[in-house]
């Protein structure tokens, strides 16, 4: 396509950050518009490398005019944070000539009559591009989780719309050398299900890639898969045209995401966590399925690829009903340390099923682990089992009791309970307890509840400080009650500290005042009571509510 320059707009990016403004020419851009995908094509100017198309001016323009940055821009992101620093002169030497521009198929077109001033007041209209985000093997209810638990990247999520390639297309586009006007796609998760962002490839050099001519995360560093794209096609639309791209073989990581570009490294690998999820019916092998995919290991957006992946892998299963219970069982690997182990059973309820829920909980959990002690400790892999339960696995506290009210330390009682499943008959259980030896005398409380109530008590939120450590981290999430067990737990007349993801009970008044909140142990919580839990009983299902006993210990 032919593109007309219109003028400069200085500052337009950023301090120093000038944009090119154009207009573009030719019978598919007249059709279509600026297209999402296109961000990164290059633009010459009598043969020489002048930027990237990057911009695009309001939404519902009448006119393809766009934006375009500046190549010198972005060689700095080369130049300043590439092993091997280049000197811009030798960059520009090594800049395409004309013949590489007829293979791109962009030059330049006289300049008319433009009134710069004219479009000024549009300025706040221009944004970057849309770089389209293809999710491949996902349903739009799993997009949809993305959207709301993903950060903003600037990205355009699209379901469905391309994919990954086949074998054949790798081997056919292996051979093919990647030029300006290539597409390339960034790759966030592969496998049985694909995520991918896609641009164009502005400029080339033996070791580096630059495309995009603007961020599509603005990470800074990043590590993600690098491989040559196929757009089959250009969705056109008067709101956001976009091309439909299937990826193909990796080529490289990307190891920049900046303002001004994204780079890529050729022949060098993406570090990927691992990630499988088995999904069966509960006492069957009969269609067992079983997901074989890689993660980027990228703090802000790993915890969501986990989070959707699991949930379409839930969603596309044959166990996947609207009344399905889910046990979920998870193990997360890190170099050097014990073992993650996340279980589960999640139920649905009248707000959401229980594939939604289970997802969620397991990105809570493993956001959790990422934001204190994945990014700093290399997870070697991540291992999902599901096991499906037919019908809606729920039960409710609705009394407790005991057989009376005044008992002496060191003695049983017992503790009733009388529980209502979800439409079944209201049953009771009887829990024996002892109570401990060392009880002083005086009025104590007992707490009969579920295991979430019970982690609020022992692990409360912690306000400030500094985060958790690996180990402290682990052993937190390892320590999580189960959902479908029924505790009780003595609510002691002790003070209770929860300190670096460890809670310490019956600690002394002393102790107490000096470690209070408030101090300069801004990491640490005080609770007038301390929770011992005393016994615990399998419900088999998901167990709510809370009941409070008290007692008088003589």
């Amino acid at each position: 396509m032919d593109v007309e320059i219109l003028g400069v707009l200085h500052n337009a990016i950023g301090p120093h950050q000038d944009m090119i403004l154009a207009r573009l020419h030719g019978q598919k851009p007249e059709y279509t518009g600026v297209v999402a995908g296109m961000s990164g094509s290059p633009v010459y100017i009598d043969g020489k490398l002048a930027g990237a198309l990057a911009y695009r001016i309001g939404v519902f323009s009448k006119e393809p005019i766009c934006g375009i940055t500046p190549i010198e821009q972005m060689l700095q992101v080369r130049d300043e944070v590439s092993e091997e620093t280049m000197q811009v002169a030798e960059a520009r030497a090594g800049a395409p000539v004309a013949s590489e521009a007829v293979a791109a198929g962009v030059s330049r077109r006289e300049t008319g009559d433009a009134s710069l001033a004219a479009l000024v007041p549009g300025a706040s209209l221009i944004r970057p591009i849309d770089t389209p985000l293809i999710f491949s093997g996902f349903a739009p209810e799993a997009l949809q989780l993305w959207k709301e638990h993903a950060p903003d990247l600037g990205l355009m999520p699209v379901a469905g719309i391309g994919g990954a390639g086949s074998e054949a297309d790798d081997a056919a586009s292996a051979g093919d050398p990647v030029i300006p006007g290539s597409a390339v796609s960034a790759i966030l998760v592969r496998g049985d299900l694909d995520i991918a962002a896609t641009c164009t490839v502005t400029y080339v050099d033996a070791k580096h890639l630059l495309a995009c001519g603007h961020p599509i995360t603005q990470f800074g560093p990043v590590s993600m898969p690098m491989t040559r794209a196929d757009v089959v096609a250009t969705l056109p639309s008067e709101y956001n045209a976009f091309k439909i791209v299937n990826t193909t073989s990796t080529i490289g990581s990307f190891t920049q995401d900046r303002e001004t570009a994204i780079m890529g490294q050729f022949h060098l690998d993406a570090r990927m966590i691992p990630l499988t999820v088995h999904i069966a019916q509960q006492g069957s092998l009969a269609d067992a399925k079983t997901l074989h995919l890689e993660v980027v290991d990228q703090e802000q957006v790993t915890p969501s690829a986990v989070m959707v992946s699991v949930y379409q892998g839930l969603m596309e299963s044959n166990h996947y009903a609207a009344e399905t219970t889910y046990r979920i069982r998870a193990q997360v690997r890190l170099k050097g340390y014990p073992e993650v182990q996340l279980e589960n059973l999640i139920a649905p309820s009248d707000l959401a099923p229980a594939s939604l829920m289970a997802a969620v909980v397991l990105g809570q959990s493993f956001t959790k682990l990422y934001e204190n002690a994945g990014r700093r400790t290399p997870i070697e892999g991540i291992a999902v089992d599901v096991e499906a339960i037919p019908g809606r696995r729920t039960v409710e506290i609705q009394q407790a009791t005991i057989d009376r009210n005044e008992a002496k330390a060191g003695s049983t009682i017992s503790v009733q309970v009388t529980l209502q499943p979800w439409h079944g008959e209201v049953k009771n259980v009887l829990i024996p307890i002892t109570l401990p030896a060392n009880l002083p005398s005086g009025k104590v409380r007992l707490l009969v509840s579920d295991g979430a109530t019970l982690d609020r008590i022992l692990q409360p939120p912690q306000m400030g400080g500094p985060g958790l450590d690996v180990t402290a981290t682990i052993a937190q999430l390892n320590a999580q009650h189960a959902s479908d067990r029924l505790y009780v737990t003595l609510l002691a007349p002790d003070p209770q500290i929860g300190m670096e993801g460890r809670t310490l009970t019956a600690v002394p008044l002393s102790l107490a005042n000096a470690l209070e909140p408030g101090h300069d142990h801004h990491s640490v919580s005080l609770n007038g009571e301390s929770a011992i839990p005393l016994a615990s009983l399998p419900v088999d299902a998901v167990l709510n509510g809370q009941q409070v006993i008290a007692i008088r210990v003589e």
